[in-house]
């Protein structure tokens, strides 16, 4: 019987040093330069597979707190009156929360039929709402912040670029609204760098003057201090911008 003993509860060891040393599912915060994570997920217009259904075109994934909250729908009414804008430099929306689908659905009729902001009205919502309760993408994303909320989404924006690559990640607390135009302003910046080679300096917008990459060699650094790159204003050797006229800009990087 002793030994009997002895060995059911070195069985019990063996099961609990095996759930102990069971490693939980890890979900690592995505960086800029990294593959967006893929998902499928139901959505308010449709199930989707992502980033692979938008393969070819500029995404802005973002998330918000929780449906039926007033700045989550200040928020949505100002990205769909700008879905056509966004579109023009093929940049897809898409939202989430972890809310359900039902709500997500009941919320947007409310905001078409109820909510005035800004002079906008009968704002309808056209964009994916993806339908989070598991918090799955949420957690693949980092937008859970436990510090700010361990039940919801902070307002976490990705901008993702058409070979399905993280460019930008912003991070919005609960209690504040998101700057739209920058978001656009943020696309529009990457899109030019991408076609044209260059840096945008702070406040960029198109039409401004660029800022060329630094040189790669003494001789070159020494041709633009003597002046003898055309069109180049240098300050000094690694501080370089020309022109890049807001027309060249809008032909290049517009979807038409």
């Amino acid at each position: 019987m002793g030994t009997g003993w002895f060995d059911t509860e070195s069985s019990i060891e063996r099961i609990i040093m095996t759930v102990v040393d069971t490693p939980t599912p890890a979900f690592t915060m995505p960086r800029i330069g990294d593959p967006a994570p893929s998902f499928t997920a139901a959505t308010t217009q449709g199930d989707i597979n992502f980033p692979s259904d938008y393969a070819g075109k500029w995404v802005i994934l973002f998330s918000h707190p929780a449906d039926f909250t007033p700045v989550c729908t200040s928020e949505f009414m100002t990205f769909a009156s700008m879905q056509e804008e966004f579109a023009a430099y093929n940049t897809e929306l898409v939202g989430l929360s972890v809310d359900g689908l039902y709500s997500h659905i009941a919320w947007l009729r409310t905001i078409k039929d109820k909510i005035e902001f800004k002079g906008m009205r009968d704002v309808e919502v056209t964009f994916p709402l993806i339908e989070d309760i598991s918090m799955e993408v949420a957690r693949k994303y980092g937008m859970i912040m436990p510090g700010e909320a361990s039940t919801k989404a902070v307002r976490a924006v990705f901008v993702i670029d058409p070979k399905a690559v993280i460019r930008t990640i912003i991070y919005y607390p609960l209690s504040t609204g998101r700057n739209f135009d920058e978001l656009l302003r943020v696309v529009k910046a990457l899109q030019t760098a991408d076609h044209f080679d260059v840096a945008t300096p702070a406040d960029w917008r198109p039409g401004d003057r660029v800022i060329v990459p630094p040189a790669g060699s003494c001789g070159t650094a020494k041709d633009r201090m003597d002046g003898e790159d055309e069109g180049l204003e240098c300050a000094d050797w690694f501080f370089c911008t020309k022109d890049l006229p807001e027309a060249e800009v809008e032909a290049a990087i517009r979807h038409r």
